[in-house]
């Protein structure tokens, strides 16, 4: 293959990758946002549904395990062209079913599906970035955050509307996934000997998995700060700071518009400054956002601190990824699989462990905790290598002691 061959297939395939990451933000926002509809639909009482909602994180962290073992025989590229169509049909079939056992069996295959599609993605994700040569991780995770973004807003006019939730569901299910099937077919997988089988066993082997661990902990601790300002955001601007409930429902759009700018730009901060440097300005900010919202006297107060989340936060997730394919460059697939699972384990502690403080001690205490866990942060960001985050591949080249990006022939591809 010719080298002008090989950057276009690139190019395609990042572009497949990325509406793919925007497709899985549109689906799983247009899901999360209408829980409370799909709770009056199927009759599930308010004791119930925190089952329901610890059964999809729970069976997709399942998922990402079987996915480390699946690629092992296939491509993550096979994994994802049918784990994505899945996801959506199962979120049509949310909305289509009538009784209480539809949407276990819906809510069930959306979750075993969505722990192979965030495991498929992420893997490419970084097998395309190494093949760049340069980070590009965050843009995909953007594309994911303009999904959510557009999603939940389409979730808003069906409830405006007063759709049905099959109704609600189904331009988006139309729409995107005969998109998302025929743009799989530009999916690439490692171009740059990336192994299957048995040496993606060995790079994490004899004792190299411990190397993981700190970015397991960055990852989960990530999410536990994710998932406390989408589960608690607007509950805190109106119990604690006595906000209005128009004003409680805008800290959560601030925050997911805020990490759509952050990871849009993130990448060239990445190139410029090196991963460590992003991660460490990404966790200081976040823990300050938490600071501020912990401390704040009013509501517009308390919107800037989860303005400033959505600027900490946006970068660390996408970049921990990134680390983990740096680390293991022979078993990648098997490291993202396996960091895979704590996205869904700081999912399932974080929204509990900030109400089970708010309830016996105070909300304000509460947000102090996942301040706390992000700097964990500070302390791995060895993990993210500052010289593995440049891959000296044919896109560098030196410029006394410093590393300039150029792309193929001087330009970027």
């Amino acid at each position: 293959m010719t080298v002008e061959a090989r950057d276009a297939r690139l190019r395609r395939g990042r572009g497949a990758l990325g509406f793919s990451f925007f497709v899985q933000g549109v689906a799983f926002a247009v899901l999360v946002t209408r829980i409370p509809a799909i709770q009056d639909r199927y009759g599930i009482s308010d004791g119930l549904l925190p089952a329901f909602l610890a059964a999809v994180p729970i069976l997709a962290g399942v998922s990402s395990v079987a996915t480390e073992h699946l690629v092992k025989r296939i491509a993550p590229s096979a994994v994802l062209r049918w784990a994505q169509p899945v996801v959506l049909l199962a979120l049509l079939g949310v909305g289509a079913g009538e009784r209480m056992w539809h949407v276990v069996l819906a809510l069930g295959v959306f979750g075993l599906a969505v722990g192979a599609l965030d495991a498929s993605m992420n893997m490419l994700g970084v097998s395309l970035q190494r093949a760049y040569g340069r980070s590009i991780m965050l843009g995909f995770h953007a594309s994911y955050s303009l999904g959510g973004i557009l999603g939940a807003s389409a979730a808003w006019v069906g409830a405006h509307w007063h759709l049905s939730l099959f109704a609600g569901y189904l331009p988006a299910v139309a729409v995107l996934l005969p998109l998302a099937f025929v743009g799989s077919r530009a999916y690439v997988d490692a171009v740059d000997g990336g192994s299957r089988g048995a040496e993606q066993e060995k790079g994490l082997g004899a004792g190299r998995g411990r190397l993981l661990l700190p970015l397991c902990l960055v990852m989960a601790c990530a999410y536990i700060g994710d998932s406390t300002v989408a589960n608690w955001s607007a509950k805190y601007l109106q119990d604690v700071l006595g906000s209005s409930e128009q004003l409680a429902t805008v800290p959560y759009n601030v925050y997911m518009v805020t990490t759509l700018i952050g990871r849009a730009v993130g990448d060239l901060g990445v190139r410029r400054f090196g991963a460590v440097a992003v991660v460490r300005a990404g966790s200081v900010v976040a823990a300050g956002g938490f600071a501020v919202v912990a401390s704040a006297p009013g509501a517009w107060v308390g919107m800037l601190g989860f303005t400033l989340l959505g600027v900490g936060l946006c970068v660390i997730v996408p970049q921990t990824f990134a680390a983990a394919g740096r680390l293991f460059p022979g078993a990648s697939d098997t490291a993202v699989a396996r960091l895979n699972i704590f996205n869904y384990v700081g999912f399932l502690i974080g929204s509990p462990l900030v109400g089970a403080i708010g309830d016996v001690w105070s909300y304000r205490a509460a947000m102090l905790v996942p301040m706390a866990l992000v700097l964990v942060t500070l302390v791995s960001t060895r993990s993210f290598g500052a010289e593995g985050a440049r891959y000296r591949v044919r896109h560098e080249r030196r410029a006394g002691d410093r590393v300039v990006d150029v792309g193929r022939g001087g330009n970027e591809v």
